[in-house]
C-alpha cells in the first residue's frame, strides 16, 4: 500500500469534514487590556484620549473624565492622578482625553472660552466624547463626571456652565472659571463643585488676579466663586473642617469647607491648601490628602 498517498487522503477528508465554527472554536480571543488609546474624529480634527476600564466593570458604571493642564498631556495626568487604581477598587471608567496644540502658542490646551486664543469646540468635543463612551461601553449617563488640573479645571468649569446636562458634578484641581465663562455662565441644571487651591498658586492666583491675557483672567477671587456656585446649588449652610496636618514636611495644611442644603451636605467644597501652591496634593506638593481619592468620594456621593 502507498502509505504516503493513503495519510494525505485523511488529511485531507479531515479538513474539509471541518466547519468554521469549529475552526473559529478553537480560536483565542484577545482580551482588550487598559489604559488604551483611541482617535476619533470631531470637527475635521483627530482627537486623541486614553480609556481605562476596569476588568469585570459591569453595565451602567460611572464614567470620570481627567483633564490634563495648559502644556501637558493625556499620559501625564494618567500617571500622576493614579486614577485607574481607584476606578478598579471602586468600579468606575476614566478618559483621559488631549487637548489640542494651540495656533497662538504651540502647546496643549483645552478652550475654557479663553478668547481670542482659542477657537476649538472642546464644550462639544468632550460632550460627544462622553456621549460615544456611555453607549460604547453601556456607562452610566446619569454618574459621568470631569475634573481636571488647572487648564483642565477651567475647562471642568466651562463644562458646568455649558453642558451641565452631561456632567453631573466637576472637581477643579488649581483652576478657576475664564473672564468669559464667570460673565456668561448660564447652567441648566444645579452641579455640584469641587475646588482646590493654594494660597501660595502663583500660576492660577486665588485672588483673582490672574493676567487678562488670551482670556485666561476676569474672574474674581476663588471665594466669590465658590459663593456663585453654592447659590446655583441653593446652599444654605456651611461646615469648615481643620484636615490632619498628617505631613508636617511639606510645608502646608488644608481646610476644606463643605455648602450643603438640609437635603445634602456635599453641594460644593472648597479645599484651602494654606502653602500649598499648583500642585495636585498627593501626587506632589500636599502630601496630607489625596485629590484624586477626594474628587472620587465627592463624585460618589452624588451617585444616582
Amino acid at each position: 500500500m502507498n502509505f504516503r498517498l493513503f495519510y494525505s487522503l485523511i488529511i485531507f477528508f479531515t479538513l474539509i469534514g471541518c466547519s468554521d465554527s469549529d475552526i473559529d472554536s478553537n480560536e483565542i480571543e484577545q482580551e482588550i487590556t487598559y489604559p488604551r488609546e483611541f482617535y476619533i474624529t470631531h470637527n475635521s480634527q483627530n482627537r486623541r484620549y486614553i480609556f481605562y476600564k476596569p476588568k469585570n466593570l459591569p453595565e451602567n458604571s460611572p464614567l470620570v473624565f481627567v483633564l490634563h493642564g495648559y502644556t501637558s498631556n493625556s499620559n501625564n495626568i494618567m500617571n500622576y492622578s493614579r486614577m485607574n487604581s481607584i476606578a478598579e477598587e471602586k468600579g468606575f471608567a476614566v478618559c483621559y482625553p488631549q487637548g489640542t496644540n494651540n495656533e497662538m502658542t504651540g502647546m496643549p490646551h483645552w478652550n475654557a472660552n479663553i478668547k481670542p486664543m482659542s477657537s476649538v469646540p472642546d464644550s462639544d468635543f468632550l460632550t460627544q466624547l462622553a456621549r460615544l463612551l456611555q453607549d460604547q461601553y453601556k456607562l452610566s449617563k446619569e454618574n459621568t463626571f470631569v475634573s481636571g488640573m488647572s487648564n483642565g479645571g477651567f475647562m471642568s468649569y466651562t463644562l458646568a456652565c455649558e453642558q451641565s446636562g452631561t456632567f453631573k458634578a466637576i472637581a477643579s484641581v488649581t483652576g478657576t472659571m475664564s473672564g468669559y465663562d464667570w460673565k456668561n455662565c448660564n447652567p441648566d441644571y444645579k452641579i455640584p463643585i469641587l475646588q482646590i487651591s493654594g494660597t501660595n498658586d502663583r500660576t492660577v492666583p486665588m485672588d483673582g488676579s490672574m493676567s487678562t491675557v488670551w482670556g485666561w483672567g476676569g474672574a474674581p477671587k476663588i471665594e466669590d466663586i465658590i459663593d456663585y456656585w453654592s447659590n446655583i446649588n441653593s446652599c444654605s449652610s456651611s461646615e469648615i473642617i481643620n484636615l490632619p496636618n498628617n505631613n508636617s514636611a511639606d510645608n502646608s495644611y488644608v481646610i476644606l469647607e463643605k455648602r450643603f442644603t438640609s437635603e445634602s451636605k456635599d453641594d460644593v467644597r472648597f479645599y484651602t491648601v494654606h502653602g500649598g501652591g499648583h500642585d495636585w496634593p498627593g501626587a506632589w506638593g500636599n502630601m496630607d490628602i489625596n485629590a484624586s481619592e477626594e474628587i472620587w468620594d465627592f463624585f460618589s456621593q452624588h451617585l444616582k
